[in-house]
């Protein structure tokens, strides 16, 4: 635009410095000099027009435009969406889990007992012996939400009874919990213990084999009555109590023969920095067995209270993870006894390497020393149980764990109960098994 006006201005100029312009009279001249100036002002006006910007169209002009596709597509789905956030049901804020542990492998068990004229060689051969497919254990579980604070659960575990050869179902856990804060939660009812469940999750690899005082017998992962559990200082602390009634969870609560003497008190405290794992745990009570009904002498005495001291210490950062388990117990087995104490201490070392995101070794030892003493503190009875497996995982999908192992259990001096059933006789006695052991959960 600057440029036709310097043009426009030049060419007035020369008008007026033009030949004729000097022989005009004055008024003719001021004619001339007005109409100059008047084509200039147009053609400026014209020039401005040309380059103003289009004018917006008026609020009413735009609503009658019509919408695009993807328009109308949007605001569907925005519809859509607030329909389904504004349902209610019970089904919105709940979750159904599943877990099955099962094996396919090959067991070979022989005991060795004192012989006798039917059996002058002692040897006896468990009838569980041979090839089967196993299913360890089945969880059903229901998780349900009511608000920030409240929410419940019930978990089923479905198991095979060898006594009455067929399969039960437990309630495993049954609670009701309000999360007050991270640090402190509280759960009445049935569900996990401090200690069991806390080791099987550093140890990872339970659908192979229950952790130490699990396999033998000196705890239990599930039990009925109130806990409180909490972590702290953004999960660096953790701990929980539990006071329950000491028998497990297969113990009915709804049976009155199950009701205890006493409150059994089982606690843990952990701390968790830069993959080190440090905790200290402990177990004090009557495991249900100083019933008042049957015994109100011995409900009213702790002179036989079952105690068990628990220590782990791990280091977890992937792809390792290393740790040790050491448990104490006093006078486990003999609650009811009248005649004996006995006390027991065991180790369990385990690691594993994942060397690929499908693909990892692992391994674990543990060696428990079973004791038992009669009054005079002379020892009855003493026996040695040394375990260990090896194997290689394989972890094709997230919910799907499978695992060729070998597993291998000694024992001398008498027998054990285990998860692996009784292990030894008056002698000694192994247990081997190796197959394929596998989990899918979802």
């Amino acid at each position: 635009m600057n440029v036709r006006i310097l043009l426009l201005g030049a060419a007035a100029c020369a008008a007026i410095g033009s030949p004729a312009f000097a022989k005009e009279s004055t008024e003719q001249r001021l004619e001339r000099m007005e109409r100059i100036i008047a084509q200039q002002q147009q053609e400026i006006s014209d020039l401005k027009a040309q380059q103003a910007p289009a004018p917006t169209p008026a609020a009413d002009e735009v609503a009658e435009q019509p919408a695009s596709q993807a328009d109308v597509e949007a605001l569907q789905n925005q519809v859509y969406e607030q329909a389904a956030a504004n349902k209610s049901g019970w089904w919105n804020n709940t979750k159904i889990s599943g877990r099955m542990y099962y094996d396919v492998t090959y067991v070979n068990s022989v005991s060795r007992g004192l012989p006798t004229g039917g059996n002058p060689s002692g040897h006896t051969y468990d009838p569980a012996n041979g090839v089967n497919f196993d299913i360890k254990r089945f969880y059903l579980g229901v998780d349900h939400t009511f608000d920030d604070m409240f929410s419940a659960n019930v978990t089923t575990d479905f198991t095979y009874d060898s006594t009455t050869k067929a399969s039960q179902i437990y309630l495993k856990k049954a609670y009701l919990q309000a999360k007050l804060d991270d640090a402190l939660i509280f759960r009445l009812g049935a569900t996990d213990m401090p200690w069991v469940p806390f080791v099987e999750d550093v140890y990872g690899y339970r659908y192979i084999e229950n952790t130490l005082i699990d396999r033998t017998k000196y705890g239990t992962s599930s039990d009925w009555g109130v806990h409180v559990l909490g972590k702290l200082a953004d999960g660096l602390l953790g701990y929980q109590i539990s006071a329950v009634n000491g028998a497990g969870y297969k113990a009915a609560p709804t049976n009155p023969a199950n009701r205890s003497g006493g409150i059994d008190v089982e606690g843990r405290a952990n701390l968790n920095y830069d993959g080190f794992i440090l905790a200290l745990g402990g177990y004090h009570g009557q495991l249900g067995k100083a019933v008042v009904r049957t015994n109100p002498t011995l409900a009213d005495s702790t002179k036989n209270a079952a105690n068990r001291f628990d220590v782990l210490a791990a280091y977890q950062v992937d792809p390792i993870r290393l740790g040790v388990e050491y448990f104490y117990t006093d006078d486990w087995n003999s609650v009811t006894s009248t005649t004996s104490h006995d006390n027991a201490r065991g180790v369990s070392v385990f690691g594993s390497y994942q060397f690929d995101p499908e693909w990892g070794v692992f391994g674990r030892y543990d060696w428990v020393n079973p004791e038992v003493k009669n009054l005079a503190g002379i020892r009855t009875s003493d026996v040695k149980d040394k375990y260990f497996n090896v194997g290689i995982s394989y972890s094709p999908a997230k919910i799907v764990d499978f695992a060729l192992v070998y597993k291998h259990e000694q024992t001398d001096g008498g027998t054990i109960g285990t998860s692996n059933g009784t292990i030894g006789g008056a002698i000694d006695g192994n247990y081997n098994e190796i197959g394929l052991f596998g989990q899918f959960r979802w």
